[in-house]
């Protein structure tokens, strides 16, 4: 196989850990602060999770274990998309589990969960873990998005890794996936089953974090990667001076992405769906808005700019939002009928007939496109699927109407261009930054150490991420402390709480004092690709979001 020079040279990059973790293995052993509870729904949780609820935040120190060096089988997982780093995970836990006693093996469960109830796995001998290190994706074993929910599977599970004699498993994933993980380690210590289970943090949205985990890996570069491609079509967009661009960035249920975003590249407009829920602002609102800065700008001869839309905006818009929320209920209750009409115009004039009052109302006010993508097949959860929605085109459709409105009242008199994009995909499988190659490595080393304390139902956490990695700070938290129960599927079901953009912190803060410079001057940054080499204030920093909740 021919590999690129930036691969070939990505290989040789050895990741930077934590000061702790540096030490001889057998010298780090864990230290136990507090009992811990959940922010709300203690009881209930409490009662959920008998065996793992309220365990205390485990640091680590130096001092002398005669646990690591023992003999020891573990499985690793990855679930759910994509996020850049997650090879270094596995790497981190394989060079921890070899220093620790080279007879120990690794093993990886293909395709997600669903490698783990069809017994499908593989040895990752050093040879294989050596061919993904620094490298972008989930190839290495696969991934998937198989939910493992029953007593059956749990039991499955189980029989599966005892036929391997692993006794323990790594799950990689995010909020879902670690839920799943504290759910199967409490379901091993209630039968003795003699398995511990450990999260490690995932996802490219940035949304699994609180005081512990103070990100998920994949967001630095995947902001990056986004950062990148927005500031090529600013400065394309200031040369030919023609073409509103709007540009949708991933992320459902929060904006941290687009935020991120606006703080490297300074766009004219950045949305983020939160506030827009916090002000109750309807999609008329956001259109008349976007519409006086088209204006505004072109008053001074400028008829070109960016817009950053979250691919989540469209349902925390209160009226779509709640339109969405009755089509999903509509499409649940009469799925027999709904799923015997072939014809999108028949499903869009179908569902209208459905819907009444004020939801009938937006429904019938949106373009045909944008109906019949509401009408799309729903996601496991039963929830429209955002990312097929194509929010960034119905903005366009809608301001471009907007302007000829306000060309008619004469207050608009210039040109309006305009692109649509979607970024998503671009960076889910990015070459990992430094920041995610080095954090991946820690967390999965961490995971390791985890194990071999004797530890479970706890996720991987490396703090202090904003100062350089000799620094960062190594642990574990219970999963349990970071759940509240949420309606799922008609019933309270125990999940991970995830973290949207607070619009009191320092990020949104900063974000909305410069955004208003932004709309009406032309303050592009251009941040360019991701620099591996070179002084470390170009190469490792990590995310504006993170240097300002830091405090830094």
């Amino acid at each position: 196989m021919k590999y690129s020079p930036l691969q070939i040279e990505r290989y040789k990059y050895q990741p930077k850990l934590p000061t702790i973790l540096r030490e001889n293995i057998h010298s780090i052993v864990p230290e136990f602060g507090d009992s811990t509870e959940a922010k709300s729904d203690q009881r209930e949780l409490k009662s959920l999770f008998p065996n793992t609820y309220g365990m205390p935040v485990v640091s680590f120190k130096k001092g002398s274990s005669d646990t690591t060096s023992n003999q020891i089988n573990v499985g690793v997982v990855l679930s759910g998309g994509q996020a850049p780093g997650g090879h270094n995970v596995i790497a981190g836990i394989f060079d921890a589990l070899k220093a620790a006693n080279p007879k120990s093996k690794l093993y990886g469960f293909l395709g997600g969960p669903s490698g783990i109830l069809d017994d499908d796995l593989m040895e990752l001998t050093r040879e294989v873990v050596d061919s993904y290190r620094n490298t972008g994706g989930f190839d290495i074993i696969g991934s998937g998005r198989t939910k493992i929910e029953s007593e059956d599977q749990y039991a499955r599970c189980a029989e599966v890794c005892r036929s391997h004699n692993i006794e323990a498993l790594v799950v990689i994933g995010g909020d879902d996936s670690n839920t799943n993980a504290a759910v199967l380690a409490e379901y091993f210590r209630q039968t003795d089953a003699g398995i511990a289970v450990i999260g490690a943090p995932k996802t490219i949205d940035g949304d699994l974090k609180n005081e512990h985990i103070e990100v998920s890996f994949g967001f630095d570069t995947a902001t990056k990667t986004y950062a990148e491609l927005i500031g090529n079509i600013q400065r394309d967009t200031n040369s030919a001076r023609k073409y509103w661009h709007f540009i949708k960035l991933m992320g459902r249920s929060a904006s941290h992405i687009c935020l991120e975003c606006a703080l490297q590249t300074q766009p004219n407009v950045a949305l983020i769906s939160e506030e827009v829920a916090e002000k109750r602002q309807t999609l008329a609102e956001i259109v008349n808005s976007i519409a006086d800065t088209i204006a505004a700008r072109s008053r001074k001869g400028e008829d070109y700019g960016v817009v950053l839309v979250p691919e989540g905006l469209i349902e925390f818009i209160p009226e779509v939002g709640s339109l969405i929320a009755k089509v999903n209920d509509l499409l649940a209750r009469r799925s027999d009928e709904f799923a015997g009409i072939e014809q999108n115009e028949e499903k869009i004039a179908w569902t209208e007939a459905a819907l009444d009052g004020k939801e009938q109302d937006v429904f019938s006010s949106l373009p045909k496109e944008i109906q019949a993508q509401l009408l799309m097949d729903r996601d496991p959860h039963g929830n429209v699927q955002v990312s097929r929605i194509e929010t960034e085109k119905l903005l366009i459709q809608m301001v471009e109407q907007r302007l000829k409105e306000m060309k008619q009242e004469g207050a608009f008199t210039g040109t309006f261009s305009h692109q649509s994009h979607f970024f998503g995909y671009e960076g889910r499988c990015a070459f990992p930054s430094n920041f995610d190659a080095d954090y991946c490595y820690s967390l999965g080393y961490n995971a390791f150490l985890l194990i071999s304390s004797g530890l479970t139902g706890y996720i991987s956490s490396v703090t202090n991420l904003s100062a350089p990695a000799e620094q960062w700070k190594a642990g574990g938290v219970p999963i349990t402390m970071m759940m509240n129960l949420e309606q799922r599927h008609g019933e309270k079901k125990p999940v991970i709480k995830k973290a949207l953009v607070e619009l009191d912190g320092r990020t949104f803060s900063t974000f909305a004092a410069a955004r208003d410079i932004w709309a009406a001057e032309t303050s592009y940054i251009f941040p360019g690709a991701i620099q591996y080499f070179g002084p470390a204030e170009v190469c490792d920093q990590p995310t504006r979001t993170l240097q300002l909740e830091s405090g830094r």
